[in-house]
């Protein structure tokens, strides 16, 4: 099944919030087919079927049955609702048929079809801080009922016998069921607030500030990201005025993931410093030698300081952290920062340059050859200091490790529609499953 989810980016240079967090918004359709799984993973009630035959301590035996064996356990189909300010409604339809030996002395076979019901409350574990699923008020209600006891001879006697025998199996054997899928519903998310790496700059966290709030169409979580450099410093998320709400006209079931531009700006300051390069090839793509020979004919004093052509090595540092706007069908990453270059193979090696109060360095600030040098540093930075951006930026925002979510086979579009605000859409999310 094809699941949606929506991510939100908020104005990277607008949008602001008193508490910069991360708001995630799951559906039923994505809780219902992790619940599917974790039931299918578990197999639970095929291990609650073969305990049922095995004597349990301070289990009673049921009157009038002997040898009680449960077989051939339906597929479960699980329904969930959403259950305001509680957590979720659970409904699992499921059929099997119970063997023994009956009190008439023969072999017995029920087959039933029933329904197993439960609300499963989503609670903060106070000491994880974790998001945790409890069950309360299991109840085995029976939809059909079939056997090959002779009914039409006893009938009082028989339907009273069956109607007594499956309300003290099917409860005892079924509603641990429930709580099994939960604890492995639960294990889904136990790295949640795990710290992620962001290359080997720094890591980020998402933690639960509060209790999950859910509403009559989907479970709604608050995170607090926290962005730590390498030796643990806290890169503060910047302060903000609005409080972070979620855009209207999304599809009925769908889940979403509302980031602040403050988390992208805490990220990108993270990443600073990769930012930096300093590049000695001499050969760069299709552009011209990266020699004083080269620059001298931007910059003619060049030629007086070095009558002989030397290397050139060139030093990029970014002095603020970077900025990002997105519009669409593309997206801008701003950078504030210096290009300096130097003759010789690294700072210090070059010569005194009568062009720049450092030595071995010269600053461009010349207006004679000025637009010929835009051009000359404009090829540069797009063949020699892009694919240095590029690579850095592979590593990613690192989103909520929840559920296992594959974020990977998202198809993103950024909306401009919304006030203040860039909304990324993902029509395709498989969450614990590859494309087929």
């Amino acid at each position: 099944m094809l699941q949606i989810l929506c991510l939100a980016l908020c104005s990277l240079l607008t949008c602001t919030r008193a508490d910069p967090g991360a708001l995630l918004r799951l559906g039923m359709d994505i809780m219902n087919r992790e619940v599917q799984s974790a039931m299918d993973e578990s197999h639970i009630l095929e291990k609650m079927a073969a305990e049922a035959g095995k004597k349990q301590p301070g289990m009673k035996p049921i009157k009038g049955i002997t040898n009680l064996k449960v077989k051939d356990v339906q597929l479960p189909i699980i329904t969930l609702n959403c259950v305001p300010g509680v957590g979720i409604f659970q409904c699992v339809s499921t059929g099997m048929t119970i063997t023994g030996k009956s009190f008439m002395g023969g072999n017995m076979e029920i087959t039933v079809a029933l329904n197993i019901t439960a609300t499963n409350q989503l609670l903060r574990d106070e000491e994880t801080g974790l998001p945790v699923f409890k069950s309360e008020g299991c109840e085995v209600i029976l939809v059909n009922v079939k056997t090959n006891l002779p009914s039409n001879m006893l009938p009082e006697v028989v339907n009273k016998f069956l109607d007594s025998t499956l309300h003290k199996v099917l409860p005892g054997l079924m509603c641990p069921a429930i709580d099994a899928v939960l604890v492995y519903v639960n294990k889904k998310w136990t790295n949640l607030s795990d710290p992620m790496p962001v290359g080997q700059m720094g890591t980020i966290k998402y933690v639960l500030t509060s209790t999950p709030a859910t509403t009559a169409s989907y479970i709604q979580l608050d995170f607090s990201p926290v962005v730590q450099q390498q030796k643990g410093k806290t890169i503060k998320l910047a302060d903000a005025r609005e409080a972070l709400v979620f855009p209207k006209g999304h599809a009925e079931g769908s889940s979403q993931l509302l980031l602040p531009d403050a988390l992208l700006s805490a990220e990108l300051a993270l990443l600073q410093k990769s930012f930096h390069v300093n590049v000695q090839d001499t050969m760069i793509g299709e552009l011209p030698p990266q020699t004083t020979e080269t620059l001298a004919g931007f910059i003619p004093e060049v030629s007086v300081a070095y009558p002989k052509s030397k290397p050139l090595t060139t030093q990029i540092k970014i002095k603020k952290p970077p900025k990002v706007t997105m519009e669409t069908g593309k997206s801008l990453l701003h950078f504030h920062g210096t290009l300096e270059m130097f003759a010789g193979l690294a700072e210090g090696q070059g010569s005194n340059v009568p062009l720049s109060p450092r030595s071995g360095s010269f600053t461009v600030n010349l207006v004679i050859t000025r637009r010929k040098l835009t051009g000359f540093i404009t090829d540069y930075l797009e063949e020699a200091y892009i694919p240095v951006v590029n690579d850095v930026l592979q590593v990613g925002l690192p989103l909520p490790d929840f559920l296992a979510m594959n974020y990977n086979l998202a198809e993103l579009d950024v909306v401009e529609d919304y006030p203040a605000s860039c909304l990324l859409t993902a029509n395709r999310l498989h969450p614990m499953e590859e494309p087929p």
